[in-house]
């Protein structure tokens, strides 16, 4: 077997969100139904990816990888004429992007090193979340990936509010709780800027994110914003640990996987190791790392 990393990207409007689901339209079912045909295989391949995107969530740094046969792989060069490794692969990058619709795109194929999992070697995940909120509305060719708030934001109430949920903590006031998973998380970097056009860009970075998690995030930052909250209250809201009515989840469009991060390749399988322990410890093995 060789195991693949695929580093890809998508407009999630038209996708029912990453995971394969019978009878709607996923990523990871687009990419599988793709590989499955231009490598003539009985069964499509399963993907593991670093991040399970929601509907309407788009990605511009996803990771995943898939294990093919050698064999498989061997079918590049019967159609294609070419025998290195790299020439194989870059035949895969190229009959991908003839065969995948135009809202998602896998732009490189690499052989992955030893121990590396796209989902549990991970490090961390960064997200954006841009906001529009000028009087008028927001750019109409962006509508698919900004998102308009129709009052004024105070980015500095922003983030002096995102100042109390960033470090460690149970973030169980902003997930949607699954049994036996936990919620704790590490959250590295929240932060708001407005550019020179603008827009408000939220950077989001943690070690992993549990379900709505972002977005959940972004809504309660948002009311800060708007002076519909004062600053204090979604840091209250996290002590209190527990699903806050208050808190709207933010739309997913205006969500954006830019990046994920791995360690160097001699500790990739120490790290899979090492999160995988903590992942199945705290929920017997089958809670999903994150879903945004």
């Amino acid at each position: 077997m060789v195991r693949l990393r695929l580093d890809l990207g998508y407009d999630g409007t038209g996708f029912s969100g990453w995971a394969r689901q019978p009878n709607r339209r996923t990523v990871q079912g687009e990419i599988e139904q793709a590989l499955g045909r231009i490598l003539r295989l009985a069964e499509p391949p399963s993907l593991t990816v670093a991040g399970r995107t929601d509907a309407g969530v788009h990605a511009r740094g996803q990771v995943a990888h898939v294990d093919l046969t050698v064999e498989a792989l061997a079918e590049l060069d019967r159609r294609t004429g070419v025998a290195s490794v790299d020439e194989r692969l870059a035949a895969l990058v190229r009959r991908l992007a003839g065969v995948l619709a135009k809202d998602v795109r896998v732009h490189r194929v690499s052989v992955a090193p030893g121990g590396f999992d796209a989902r549990f070697s991970a490090m961390s995940r960064r997200y954006a979340y841009r906001v529009c909120d000028a009087p008028g509305g927001g750019d109409p060719l962006r509508r698919h990936e900004v998102v308009w708030h129709n009052r004024p934001l105070d980015v500095d109430a922003m983030n002096a509010a995102a100042v109390r949920l960033r470090g460690e903590h149970d973030f169980a006031a902003f997930c949607k709780k699954r049994e036996g998973a936990t919620t704790i998380r590490e959250l590295q970097r929240l932060e708001w800027v407005r550019r020179d056009d603008g827009l408000l860009v939220a950077t989001v970075v943690a070690d992993a994110f549990c379900h709505s998690m972002v977005r959940a995030l972004v809504g309660s930052l948002l009311a800060a914003g708007d002076g519909r909250r004062p600053v204090e209250w979604p840091g209250q809201v996290l002590t209190r640990a527990v699903r806050d009515s208050g808190v709207h989840v933010a739309p997913a469009h205006g969500l954006c996987l830019e990046e994920v991060t791995y360690p160097p390749d001699d500790r990739l399988a120490a790290r899979a190791a090492a999160t995988r322990r903590v992942r199945t410890a705290s929920a017997a093995g089958d809670a999903p790392l994150e879903h945004e």
